[in-house]
C-alpha cells in the first residue's frame, strides 16, 4: 500500500518513512523544504540502499496536490507538514494558522476526491495546555492552548473529527505526540533545525558541538522537582513506529468513517535539568548552560498516560532517555563531520 507522507523529509517524517518500508508499506514523500533539508533524502538513501519516491511541493498548493494523487494510487496519508515552533508561533500567529489549517483542509478534500480512506494526523500534547491533573489521558479536557501552534493542532483535530462525524469516507487517528528527541541509530538522519533551534535537545547538541556559546534554561522557578519544566521525552524511532501501528489499526477497521486519538509518549516525565545532566553523563562531556527567564508559551509540566496506545494499538516506547541522547549526539557529530568535509 502506498502512503503519502507529507513533510516526509522532516525529523519525524523521515524516521517514519524508514519504519513504513520495514513494515511493508510504500511511502511517497511530499515536502517543500520550508523546515527541512534535501540532505535528508541522501541520508535515507544511505540507510535504505535506494531512493524513496519524492515530490517537491507545498501542501497548500491544490493543483500540485491533486496531480500527485492522480499519479499515485494511495491507500492512506500521514500528515506531518506544518509549522511547529512554539516560540515562533507566538510571534507569528497568522502564519501558523494559515499554513497549518489550510494544508489540513486541502489534504482532507483531496483525499475525499480521490477515495483515499486512511489518515494519520500529527497532533501534539500541546492541545492539553497546562493540565490540572497528571498524567494526561485521552479524556483529559483540552484546555486553552498556551501557543498558536498548540491551537492549530487542536483546531485540525476538530476539523478531522467533524469531517468523520459528517460521514466523510475517512478513517483517521490523531497521534498526540509528547516530546520527540533522538535520531536514527546510524547517525545518518536526525533533527535538523533551520537557524537557532526551538527545541531543547538540538540546542544541547549544538552547544556541545561548539555551534552555540551557551544553552539557556528557560526558568527554574516552576513547581517541579528542580524548578525546570517537565516533559515526556520520546525517542523518534519509537514515535515513528507508532505511525505504522496507527495505519494497521485503520486498515483493520471495517467502518468507512472512524476517528480516534492516542497519546504517544513514554508515560513519565523528566525535567530540563535531568535531560542536561543525563546528556553530560552518557556522552562524557560538560555543557555550558545558565538559567534564564521563563519563555512565553511554555507549559510547566506534562507527561502521558499511555495505557490506551499500549492496549489498543499494541505499541509502547522501548528506548530510554539515555539512548535518545546518545543517538542525538552521534547525529550531531556526524553532521559536523559532513560540514567539515564539504568545506575542505
Amino acid at each position: 500500500m502506498k502512503i503519502l507522507v507529507t513533510g516526509g523529509a522532516g525529523f519525524i517524517g523521515s524516521h517514519t518513512v524508514i519504519e513504513l518500508l520495514g513494515a511493508g508499506y510504500e511511502p511517497v514523500i511530499l515536502d517543500n523544504f520550508s523546515n527541512s533539508n534535501r540532505s535528508v533524502l541522501a541520508g535515507l538513501r544511505q540507510i535504505l540502499g535506494h531512493d524513496v519516491p519524492f515530490y517537491e511541493a507545498d501542501c497548500n498548493d491544490p493543483e500540485a496536490l491533486n496531480a500527485i494523487f492522480e499519479k499515485e494510487n494511495f491507500g492512506g496519508a500521514i500528515h506531518f507538514a506544518a509549522h511547529k515552533a512554539v516560540g515562533e508561533s507566538v510571534a507569528k500567529p497568522l502564519m501558523y494558522y494559515r499554513n497549518n489549517l489550510d494544508s489540513t483542509l486541502l489534504l482532507l478534500e483531496t483525499m475525499q476526491q480521490h477515495g483515499v480512506p486512511n489518515l494519520v494526523f500529527s497532533s501534539s500534547c500541546t492541545v492539553y495546555g497546562q493540565p490540572e491533573h497528571l498524567p494526561v489521558t485521552e479524556d483529559t479536557p483540552r484546555l486553552p492552548a498556551q501557543s498558536p501552534y498548540g491551537n492549530t493542532k487542536a483546531i485540525c483535530e476538530d476539523i478531522i473529527r467533524d469531517a468523520v462525524y459528517a460521514k466523510a469516507p475517512i478513517k483517521s487517528i490523531a497521534l498526540r505526540y509528547f516530546n520527540p528527541i533522538g535520531a536514527h541509530p546510524s547517525g545518518l538522519i536526525g533533527e535538523l533545525p533551520l537557524g537557532v533551534p526551538g527545541n531543547l535537545v538540538p540546542f544541547i547538541t549544538q552547544t556541545a558541538a561548539g555551534l552555540r556559546e551557551k544553552l539557556t534554561v528557560f526558568g527554574n522557578d516552576y513547581n517541579t522537582p528542580d524548578g525546570t519544566c517537565v516533559r515526556d521525552f520520546i525517542h523518534v524511532v519509537d514515535l515513528a513506529k507508532a505511525h505504522v501501528q496507527a495505519l494497521r489499526l485503520l486498515d483493520s477497521r471495517e467502518e468507512t468513517s472512524y476517528y480516534d486519538i492516542f497519546n504517544v509518549g513514554t508515560g513519565h516525565g523528566n525535567t530540563v535539568l535531568e535531560v542536561i545532566k543525563t546528556f553530560e553523563e552518557v556522552n562524557q562531556l560538560k555543557l555550558n548552560y545558565s538559567i534564564g527567564p521563563r519563555r512565553p508559551g511554555d507549559v510547566e509540566k506534562i507527561y502521558a498516560q499511555v495505557d490506551k496506545v499500549n492496549n489498543v494499538m499494541g505499541w509502547r516506547a522501548e528506548k530510554t532517555l539515555a539512548e535518545s541522547l546518545q543517538d542525538a549526539w552521534r547525529w550531531e557529530q556526524n553532521l559536523q563531520k559532513q560540514k567539515t568535509s564539504v568545506s575542505e
